[in-house]
């Protein structure tokens, strides 16, 4: 196969800077970590965490003095494309392959994992992963080996071994399907000696191996080689129907958004009926194409074909028996519909784990969906955090990618059930599992909290967050807001958080924040009222418009966002919290306070009226009362605290240390006081607790509850 020079690339991208590789000139692990992350930033050439780049290495061996070859290669977990030296693992490239010397045959090959430990050069590296021995059994320099889609639609492809021979003229190997790991290990190096001087090995139904002398020509064989697979199936999906052709039209795509808001948190439910799950929605023109076909009743159920694709996303997707145009308003006939299409669901992958299950099998695993297809709308996904859940959409939308190559040249062939269920059972992928850190309290969790760009409400959506929760936040300032998401992208991943405008007031508002949660997360399972303001003015000058609007924003927002919040949490199912944070100013008669005072009054009156209504659905609803809590707070912001300083006889500056002084604890109430107190409710230790009122004020006697 002729090079194809660097301009004449459609279907990958050329990024590599020569001058930025000059810098790197004599450091191999230095241009190992650079391709790597060139190589990861297209997703056309890999999928997130997948695949595995190495370079070899001559490094002085600390014990003996000597020159040895040390093998650098991508650790366990971690992604290419954010690779650094930390991800990596180093071993020296002699000891490795001495394991040969002790390989038992692969009826013992898991085995072979833990003397990788006896081959470790660098011992603060990264822990060696399963595919080590795929690189150190080759002789090259630089190797690659990836997940593109262009390739695995070759490797998944029926005749695949066939089209890689001619497409390739013999200049790439083959080598057919086998669960990645030290035999693998072995066939590469048995496929390179049978076929001396090829470029590349194609692994049946996974993806591709590539190399080169130098990191610049591992990097430029790699892309070349995808190139040409990715033109291949450019010109024979022109030939034919794609899927079959459309049996269905997609909804207008506002339609396909609210239909997928209306039933993301029902789906959410049946999902979670295990673990509480996170959930992602993309009406992708991918996914569309593919979930509107003649083909996909055909397709869903063989699942995919890269052991990758197919760990994120299970055994095969769940395809919703729901028309586009269904009607999604009464939410008890749609449960009553969607039941059956779970039960059938789980009955089936449970059915898979019995017929395949080994021995020593682990027990069988969370049974519900990870793939949920609804023609003419959309894809869910759900898992167990906001990562995973988007993850795997963009795993299928690859293993969609295949398909659509795949049977554009050929016929599509998935992993047989065994195969995958040894993949998913592997005992070494359960060891994986069960090192993962112990899931945070509120791992699963979604939480709105009102109000929540600044104050108070910043405080209690960055605790939830720490806590493992996902977070709306919100604010009815656009500017504010803007701050905040600046605030929250510097301290947490995009899958932390989501942000929208939301004003208590208006309900469409409300509808529009509460939509979407369930288009980012799948639905809302706490619900924290702290959007407010305050006003502090004697009777004779307390007009009707400060009185409108502060029972507006307190009580009138506070019924509205509780009113949307539980009926999310009915559709979802499992429960919820509402905590609504009200003042000391609800048991205490302060001066100038009328209207505030008595607004506070009937949220936390509400929120006891909303806990009795609630219960039955266990949804838990209770009251934090701060007091005093200036940091940062638009509430203290101007007239208030020029009023309250003057209701007390104080300056504006004096009010912290006067309001800790007229404390039983002497203390400043802080934001993140009150952050703890919403965290003490929803932690776990209080699920059987609601209509409780809670004082985070440092302890003021008059406002004991009685």
């Amino acid at each position: 196969m002729p090079s194809v020079t660097t301009n004449e690339f459609k279907h990958v991208s050329y990024l590599w800077d020569d001058a930025k590789a000059a810098e790197l000139a004599g450091d191999e692990v230095g241009l190992l970590i650079y391709r790597s992350n060139l190589l990861g930033a297209d997703l056309r050439l890999t999928n997130y965490g997948g695949g595995n780049t190495s370079c070899k290495v001559m490094s002085k061996d600390p014990l003996s003095g000597k020159e040895t070859e040390v093998m650098w290669i991508k650790g366990s977990g971690g992604d290419i494309g954010t690779l650094k030296k930390s991800g990596l693992a180093a071993l020296y490239t002699d000891r490795l392959r001495s394991l040969t010397n002790v390989y038992r045959g692969i009826d013992y090959e898991d085995e072979m994992v833990e003397l990788f430990n006896h081959c470790i050069f660098d011992l603060s590296s990264k822990a060696p992963s399963i595919d080590t021995p795929l690189h150190g059994f080759l002789p090259f320099k630089h190797i690659d080996h990836l997940h593109p889609d262009a390739a695995i639609s070759i490797a998944a492809a029926k005749d695949g071994k066939r089209i890689t021979q001619e497409l390739f003229n013999g200049a790439i190997g083959w080598v057919e399907w086998q669960r990645p790991g030290f035999d693998l290990g072995l066939k590469l190096k048995q496929c390179l000696d049978e076929n001396p001087g090829i470029r590349g090995i194609m692994l049946g139904s996974h993806g591709l191996f590539t190399w080169g002398d130098t990191a610049f020509e591992s990097y430029i064989n790699t892309l070349e080689v995808i190139e040409r697979c990715a033109a291949y199936l450019e010109e024979n999906i022109k030939n034919k129907p794609v899927f079959g052709g459309a049996k269905i039209a997609s909804l207008p795509k506002e339609e396909r958004l609210d239909k997928a808001a209306q039933l993301a948190p029902v789906l959410r439910g049946f999902c979670s009926s295990n673990v509480k799950m996170i959930g992602h929605f993309t009406d992708d023109d991918r996914v569309l194409e593919y979930i509107n076909s003649n083909d996909l009743e055909r397709l869903a159920p063989m699942g995919t074909s890269c052991p990758d694709h197919f760990l994120r996303t299970k055994i095969s997707p769940l395809v919703l028996s729901l028309t586009p145009a269904e009607d999604l308003a009464d939410v008890a006939a749609v449960k009553e519909k969607l039941q059956p299409q779970f039960e059938a669901y789980r009955k089936m992958y449970t059915e898979y784990y019995e017929k395949c299950k080994h021995a020593n099998s682990p027990a069988v695993r969370d049974a519900n969906p990870v793939v949920i297809l609804y023609p003419g709308v959309g894809m869910f996904t759900f898992a167990k955090d906001k990562q995973t859940a988007r993850v795997a959409a963009e795993f299928y939308i690859n293993a969609i990618n295949v398909m659509k190559g795949a049977e554009a040249i050929s016929e599509y062939t998935s992993l047989p059930r065994q195969e995958a269920f040894n993949i998913e059972y592997w005992l070494l992928e359960e060891a994986k599992l069960q090192r993962m850190p112990k899931p945070k309290a509120l791992s699963g969790r979604i939480a709105l909290v009102t109000g929540s760009a600044g104050g108070i409400g910043k405080a209690i959506a960055k605790k939830f967050a720490d806590e493992g929760a996902v977070v709306m936040v919100n604010d009815n300032d656009a500017d504010r807001l803007a701050n905040a998401k600046k605030d929250f992208a510097a301290h947490y991943s995009k899958d932390v958080f989501s942000a929208e405008l939301l004003d208590v007031t208006d309900a469409n508002t409300i509808r529009k924040t509460f939509k979407a949660a369930a288009l980012a997360f799948g639905g809302v399972d706490i619900v924290v009222n702290c959007a407010g303001l305050s006003i502090s003015k004697p009777l004779e000058e307390h007009t009707e418009k400060d009185w409108d609007l502060l029972y507006d924003v307190l009580v009138k927002g506070q019924f509205l966002i509780t009113q949307e919040g539980a009926n999310m949490m009915r559709k979802q199912d499992m429960g919820g919290d509402v905590i609504n944070i009200v003042s000391k100013n609800a048991l205490v008669s302060g001066p100038n306070n009328a209207g505030y005072g008595s607004a506070k009054a009937a949220q936390l009156h509400l929120s006891r009226l909303n806990a009795a209504e609630l219960g039955k659905d266990h949804i838990r609803v209770n009251v934090v009362n701060p007091d005093a809590v200036i940091s940062d707070s638009k509430i203290w912001a101007g007239a208030w605290a020029q009023g309250r300083a003057k209701a007390y006889g104080v300056t504006v500056e004096e009010l912290p240390a006067f309001y800790a002084k007229r404390t039983l604890l002497n203390e400043i109430i802080l934001p993140e006081d009150i952050a703890n107190a919403c965290f003490a409710f929803t932690g776990g230790l209080l699920n059987k607790a609601t209509g409780n009122v809670l004082n985070i004020d440092g302890g003021v006697a008059m406002a004991f509850v009685r």
